[in-house]
């Protein structure tokens, strides 16, 4: 019975059933106008950014005096757009909580489809992407290839890192040494670590401490344990891969905005097993494959689909080897999964 395929119609209804009550979260824990002129000591307008968010409610770090590095739990004005973690907002200090009664327009963000395909923002105002993968669970490149076309597509500059390196074993070290030399042959930066080890700890440290970055990657490849080794002070909970799938268990349950001691500011995510690319065309897609780019509008037929076709620039630059044909059978999967949606 767990296992029943539903019908359109009532994924439709469980949606609409979901949406009514976040909507009724929201309003239980929004404060509106009104009730602002009741609070005490509402002190004047000063500005901050979103650590953490709780729906409604959200955890603001001041920026400015007396507020700088204080951590304050904020309601939001009703008419406010919802709030993620690195939005940058302007808030009002009062009792027994702060009000965030406007946002600043988002430089960046991260979005993703829900399981209802509703796009959920996920973080704001980021310059990197570090996507994060490791020899157990075992790393698959259409997953990558998922998360690099997600970056590509909303403008967000990714690198990877290899997590775990000291449990590279002669059964996974050709898997991983074959995806690392795929990776740096298109032009991606990549970082090996080890938590265990410290190996490319103070390396990735150094790539971090300039730049507002976000974790991203399946449950169990190590960002949590990766991020302690980072921040000591952070104490993430960390959990153990399944036995039985070999996969990771979800130990982060929302996103987290961490100040480095060596520089920079990181955001931790939950981790997710498969990311969607339903909210993007066919278009964007391809694009986001930026080893393709070069290749694409030289093809013999304007509707080319980059298949078996005559003339197909695409296919001959993966002949020529200028185009790797796993880059081209994972972006194939991706349009296909894509139509079955």
């Amino acid at each position: 019975m767990g296992n029943r395929k539903l019908s359109k119609r009532q994924k439709e209804r469980i949606q609409s059933i979901q949406e009514r009550r976040r909507e009724r979260a929201n309003l239980k824990n929004s404060i509106g106008d009104k009730a602002l002129e009741d609070l005490a000591d509402l002190g004047s307008e000063t500005t901050g950014t979103v650590v953490t968010n709780y729906g409604a409610q959200v955890d603001i770090e001041g920026d400015r005096e007396p507020f700088v590095g204080t951590i304050v739990r904020c309601f939001k004005r009703a008419n406010i757009d919802s709030l993620i973690t690195g939005d940058r907002v302007v808030w009002r200090p009062a009792e027994p909580q702060g009000v965030v009664v406007a946002r600043e327009p988002r430089q960046t963000e991260l979005i993703r489809p829900d399981n209802y395909g509703k796009l959920r923002p996920v973080a704001a105002n980021i310059d990197r992407i570090a996507i994060v993968f490791a020899a157990q669970p075992s790393p698959q490149s259409n997953l990558l290839d998922r998360y690099l076309v997600a970056a590509e597509a909303q403008g967000i500059e990714p690198f990877l890192i290899l997590n775990k390196t000291d449990l590279l074993d002669h059964q996974s070290y050709p898997q991983v040494d074959k995806l690392l030399q795929n990776y740096q042959f298109i032009g991606y930066k990549i970082i090996r670590v080890s938590v265990k080890s410290s190996e490319g700890i103070d390396q990735l440290q150094t790539y971090l401490s300039q730049n507002n970055s976000i974790f991203v990657g399946q449950s169990g490849v190590g960002k949590s344990s990766l991020i302690n080794q980072l921040q000591p002070e952070n104490n993430s909970p960390v959990g153990p891969l399944s036995a039985a799938t070999n996969e990771g268990t979800h130990t982060t349950t929302a996103s987290k905005l961490i100040h480095l001691n060596g520089g920079g500011v990181l955001i931790d995510s939950p981790g997710i097993r498969e990311f969607a690319l339903t909210h993007l065309s066919q278009e964007s897609i391809i694009n986001g494959f930026k080893d393709f780019r070069p290749y694409l509008g030289n093809c013999k037929f304007r509707d080319c689909q980059h298949d078996r076709e005559m003339g197909c620039a695409l296919l001959d630059a993966v002949a020529e080897n200028k185009v790797l044909a796993d880059r081209l059978k994972n972006y194939r999967q991706i349009i296909q999964s894509q139509s079955h949606k």
